[in-house]
């Protein structure tokens, strides 16, 4: 496996962990329909939650979560809405990012945004 791919498993892992520690569900991983993916579907009492995660080995170019571009976020509001007729879940909504950073031996930042984006009209 490429390590870029290795480091990405990585801080999903991570982002599980965190999810789940602070009393989130999580739904799937890695959630795939039809050349889209969603990183971590989780739920808590209020949302349905989609996750992305962007996982670096440095924050020198700019913040792991600022990575995230308009392209990405089009394409998980559009999984998103196939995950939520697929699976009949009238729960609101809500797009997050977790963004990571891995000094080669441990998560030495991690920040997650609530409610990163609202999905595009």
């Amino acid at each position: 496996m490429a390590q870029h791919n290795e480091l990405g498993l990585k801080g999903e892992e991570e982002a599980v962990r965190y999810l789940k520690s602070k009393g989130y569900r999580i739904r799937n991983r890695n959630w795939k329909f039809h050349g889209y993916e969603i990183d971590i579907v989780a739920e808590n009492e209020e949302f349905i939650v989609f996750v992305e995660v962007k996982t670096r080995t440095t924050a020198l170019f700019g913040n792991p979560e600022d990575f995230v571009g308009n392209a990405r976020m089009r394409r998980m509001v559009d999984a998103a809405d196939h995950y939520l007729i697929e699976n009949a879940i009238d729960k609101p909504a809500r797009f997050d990012i977790i963004g990571l950073i891995w000094d080669g031996n441990r998560f030495v930042e991690q920040e997650h945004i609530d409610d990163a984006f609202l999905p595009f009209l």
